[in-house]
C-alpha cells in the first residue's frame, strides 16, 4: 500500500495544477470546435481525441523528468535534430513542392518539429553553463546555434516552422540578457523594409520581379496579403473567405454548428490552419476574446513558472516555451484575420494534427517539470 501511495503521490505531484486546469479547458474547447468544423464526430474528431490523449500522456512522462536530466539531454537532442535536418536536405521525401519528411524505414518523421523544443533546450543549456559570466561572444555563439537549424528548415522550404523555431530561440537569447539596444538597427531596418514594400507594392509584386531571398509562392503570399482582391478566386481566396467568416460572426456569433461559411465549405483548411475562422464565426467577438484570455492565462502561468524557477535553465526554458505559444497564436490569428501572410502555422490546442499537439504536450510537460523542481539532486 505504501508503494502504491508513493506512486500515486508522484503522479499527482508531477502536475502543475493551475496549468493542468487551463489545458483541460483547452482540450474541451478544442474538441468542441473540431466537432463543429467537421460537422459531426467523423474520423477526424476521433483522431483528434486520440491525439489529445497521446499529448497528455507525453506531458505526464516529460513532467516526471527533472530539469537536470533535461539539461543532459539538450546537447544530444540538438545534435540529432540537426543531423536529421541534414538528412532531409539530402535524402528527404518531397510532397507538394516541399522536402520536409525523412523516411527512417519503420516510420516517417518531420525533424523540423522536434527543433521547436530542441533549439530552446540547447540555448538554455548553453546559457546555464555560462550563468553569471555571459559575454557578447556568447550571444554570437548562441546566434550560430540558432542559425544552423533555421537555415536548414528554410531550405526545405518551410518558412512558417523556421520562423517559429527562430522566434522561440530568439526569446531564450533575449531573456539571457541581450540588450535591446543591439536590436534597434534590426528593428529600424525591418520598419523601413515593410514601409518600402507597402509603398512600392505594385512594382515589387510584378511577376517578373525576383525577390531572391524568397520562393515565388512565398512572394505571392506576401503580395496577396497586401491586396487579396487581386486574385479573389485563386491566391486570395483563403484570406478573403476567412475574413468574411470572422467578420460575419459579429459580437455574439451565429451559434454553435450554424456557421454558414464553415458548413457551406467556403473556409479552406477549416480543421487546421483556419480553425479560428470557424470559431469566430460561431462564437463572435466575445467568444474570440474569451479564447484569447485563456491563452493569456496559459502564458501568464508559464511566465510565473519561469520567474519562480530554481535554475537559469528553467527560467529560460519556461520563458521561451510560454512565448512560443504567444508566437503561435499571434501568427495564426494574424494570418486568419488578414494582417499576416498565410504561412501554415496551427493554432495551439485547436488545430487538427497529432504532431503539433504532441509538441505542445512535451512543452507543457517541460513547464510542469520546471514548476515542481526546487533544486534537489536529480
Amino acid at each position: 500500500m505504501k508503494r502504491l501511495g508513493a506512486i500515486l503521490a508522484r503522479v499527482f505531484l508531477a502536475f502543475d495544477w493551475p496549468l493542468l486546469v487551463i489545458l483541460l479547458l483547452f482540450a474541451a474547447l478544442g474538441l468542441t470546435i473540431m466537432h463543429s468544423a467537421v460537422g459531426n464526430t467523423d474520423w477526424r474528431f476521433a483522431e483528434q481525441s486520440r491525439n489529445f490523449l497521446i499529448a497528455f500522456g507525453a506531458m505526464w512522462v516529460v513532467a516526471l523528468v527533472p530539469p537536470p536530466m533535461l539539461m543532459r539531454l539538450a546537447l544530444p537532442f540538438y545534435i540529432v535534430g540537426v543531423v536529421l535536418l541534414l538528412g532531409v536536405e539530402f535524402f528527404g521525401e518531397t510532397s507538394k513542392g516541399a522536402t520536409r519528411w525523412l523516411n527512417l524505414g519503420v516510420t516517417r518523421i518531420q525533424p523540423s518539429e522536434m527543433m521547436k523544443i530542441a533549439v530552446p533546450m540547447m540555448l538554455a543549456w548553453y546559457f546555464q553553463r555560462h550563468d553569471g559570466e555571459v559575454r557578447i561572444r556568447d550571444f554570437f555563439v548562441a546566434a550560430a546555434m540558432l542559425a544552423a537549424p533555421f537555415g536548414l528548415i528554410v531550405l526545405q522550404p518551410d518558412l512558417g516552422t523556421a520562423l517559429l523555431v527562430f522566434g522561440t530561440g530568439f526569446c531564450v537569447i533575449y531573456f539571457a540578457g541581450l540588450s535591446f539596444k543591439l536590436l534597434t538597427p534590426i528593428v529600424i531596418a525591418g520598419v523601413i523594409g515593410i514601409g518600402t514594400l507597402i509603398y512600392y507594392e505594385d512594382q515589387l509584386c510584378e511577376p517578373a520581379v525576383d525577390w531572391v531571398v524568397l520562393h515565388d509562392y512565398q512572394k505571392q503570399r506576401v503580395c496577396t496579403l497586401l491586396n487579396p482582391s487581386s486574385d479573389p478566386l485563386g491566391k486570395g481566396f483563403h484570406t478573403i473567405q476567412s475574413m468574411i467568416a470572422v467578420g460575419s460572426g459579429g459580437l455574439y456569433g451565429k451559434g454553435y454548428m450554424r456557421g454558414t461559411q464553415t458548413h457551406l465549405d467556403f473556409i479552406p483548411e477549416r480543421t487546421t490552419d483556419f480553425i479560428f475562422a470557424v470559431y469566430a464565426e460561431e462564437f463572435g467577438l466575445y467568444g474570440g476574446v474569451a479564447m484569447l484570455l485563456l491563452y493569456a492565462l496559459f502564458i501568464a502561468r508559464g511566465l510565473t513558472i519561469a520567474r519562480r524557477a530554481a535554475t537559469q535553465f528553467g527560467r529560460l526554458m519556461a520563458g521561451a516555451l510560454s512565448m512560443m505559444v504567444f508566437i503561435y497564436v499571434f501568427v495564426n490569428i494574424g494570418m486568419v484575420t488578414g494582417i499576416l501572410p498565410v504561412v501554415g502555422v496551427p493554432l495551439p490546442f485547436m488545430s487538427y494534427g497529432g504532431t503539433a499537439l504532441l509538441t505542445m504536450g512535451i512543452a507543457c510537460g517541460i513547464l510542469m517539470s520546471i514548476s515542481r523542481y526546487r533544486g534537489e539532486p536529480a
